[in-house]
């Protein structure tokens, strides 16, 4: 006797209907562990993911003056975040709804795409930061000039590109009605289980180990440059910092996000394929909701990227916190006050002219804004006015 369709998360936390393989009983489901743990998840990454890196965006954007290669990279990066955040609400409703898809069918095709658009594109992204990091480090006169924004440019074209090529399979998945619910997510046959299966090992290869082993490779060449470095000026010293930094954030992405994610995907992608029993494929079932949700993760850890290994990113926001604070301190109230007492101290001393006069407030103010930026607050206000 031919057991009922049994259903299991694919390598998107999605449902595939197992009809490769006969049980003599049904496999008790894990739905909902997995719809608690996708809400929660997506609950947290939304707001954080989103919120960020489009504060992300307008810096790039808006508030740096001047691109640079690396900018490039990461305000693609961003570009890749926003988009894949856009679609967690509704991914939110599904779930909320007990698995049924209220939404067009296109919808439903591009959300399962855009996970893999977005997770793909982060990783050769930051692998394509992790090279141009090498190359100003290791080899600093050949990047001069080999790297151009131009190049980073072309290079992130590329990459859009190659990864949309490689999802588009996924465009082929939209929803099917099982239990008189439109489900999203779910490959309708055997022939769609087989596909992913091949996608699987595909974007293994293509979109982690070779990517991954080029990041480390770049890192073992910068840190023995690192350590081998004979004079360290301050220069130096910076670039140091934020190599260091480059390499903690990207390889705790790849730790945390991905790499889990891969292994079990593949695992659990075997024990279908060998029909292991219902206890093992339910036990790898949870550990990928698991790892997926950790895969999502990683929209909310590049802005962190943006922050410490980009010193124009990280410039940009410290003068517009100079900007907005010398602009409210000129519309408040005290230092209007403040003024007409300056001018009428002015007039005052100009009728009864002394000696000596005293240190002003007002110059002491200057001195040590002048000490700290190492230019008086009038020629940072007038840099910031030309920017």
């Amino acid at each position: 006797m031919t057991a009922p369709a049994f259903t299991l998360e694919t390598s998107l936390g999605a449902n595939v209907t197992q009809d490769a393989c006969n049980y003599s009983q049904s496999c008790p489901s894990s739905e909902d562990f997995k719809y608690l743990a996708y809400t929660i998840t997506y609950s947290i990454i939304f707001p954080i993911g989103f919120i960020s890196n489009v504060v992300a965006l307008y810096v790039f954007l808006c508030l740096t003056p001047k691109k640079s290669p690396s900018s490039v990279f990461m305000i693609n990066l961003a570009i890749s975040d926003v988009g894949f955040s856009l679609t967690l609400p509704f991914r939110l409703v599904y779930y909320f709804y007990g698995a049924e898809w209220i939404f067009p069918d296109w919808f439903c095709r591009w959300c399962m795409f855009s996970f893999y658009l977005n997770l793909y594109t982060s990783i050769l992204f930051l692998t394509g930061l992790s090279v141009l990091r090498y190359l100003a480090v290791v080899h600093p006169i050949r990047n001069k000039t080999l790297v151009t924004v131009r190049r980073a440019c072309l290079s992130c074209i590329g990459i859009w590109i190659f990864v949309t090529i490689l999802s588009t399979p996924f465009l082929m998945s939209g929803t099917i009605k099982r239990d008189d619910k439109f489900r999203c997510f779910e490959p309708k046959n055997s022939k769609s289980w087989k596909r992913i299966f091949i996608l699987n090992y595909v974007g293994l290869f293509f979109g982690f180990i070779v990517p991954f082993f080029t990041i480390l490779a770049c890192y073992g060449s910068i840190v023995c440059k690192l350590v081998t470095g004979r004079k360290i000026g301050t220069q130096k010293r910076t670039i140091r910092r934020r190599s260091l930094y480059l390499i903690a954030v990207v390889l705790s992405s790849f730790l945390l996000c991905f790499l889990p994610y891969h292994i079990i995907r593949t695992i659990h992608l075997h024990a279908k394929v060998l029909c292991k029993p219902c206890e093992t494929i339910n036990f790898h079932l949870k550990n990928l909701v698991i790892s997926l949700c950790m895969a999502a993760s990683n929209s909310c850890f590049n802005p962190l990227l943006y922050y410490f290994a980009g010193e124009t990113f990280r410039t940009s926001i410290r003068q517009a916190s100079i900007r907005s604070t010398l602009s409210s301190f000129a519309q408040s109230g005290f230092y209007q006050s403040f003024q007409r007492r300056s001018q009428f101290g002015t007039f005052h001393k100009s009728r009864n002219p002394s000696p000596a006069p005293k240190r002003s407030v007002m110059h002491s103010i200057d001195s040590f804004y002048q000490g700290v930026h190492g230019k008086p607050p009038a020629d940072c206000a007038f840099e910031m006015a030309l920017k």
